[in-house]
């Protein structure tokens, strides 16, 4: 089995920055890329950023130069570092990562529960 967790989110003044965290368990045989996505009430779950098996990173034109993505130092970790944040993040950020199980066939998503994320005016 392999598990995705995530934390770090919780309550900041506007301009203020949080780092989450992420870590994915388990039997893993290698793990391509990760992401992070986040949700508001109301509105779908989008995309914020993602680093592929390259290092190359994709940001979400509402965070980039905000946002910075990064793996540990190995590759099943990744970190958001959040900066300059506004009320319009607040939302619960998800961590994502497609991962081969060690006993599987094909790289599959696998999503982290999610950490709340409130950015006070």
């Amino acid at each position: 089995q392999v598990q995705v967790v995530e934390s770090g989110g919780g309550l900041v003044q506007t301009g203020g920055s949080l780092k989450l965290s992420c870590t994915a368990s388990g039997s893993i045989f290698s793990v391509n890329s990760m992401g992070w996505y986040r949700q508001a009430p109301g509105q779908p779950r989008d995309l914020v950023a993602k680093i592929d098996s390259g290092e190359d990173t994709t940001y979400a034109p509402f965070v980039k130069g905000r946002f910075i993505i990064s793996r540990g130092n190995v590759r099943n970790m990744v970190y958001l570092q959040m900066n300059s944040l506004k009320p319009e993040d607040t939302a619960v950020y998800y961590c994502v990562g497609l991962i081969k199980h060690s006993v599987g066939s094909w790289y599959r998503q696998y999503w982290g529960q999610g950490t709340q994320v409130t950015v006070s005016s």
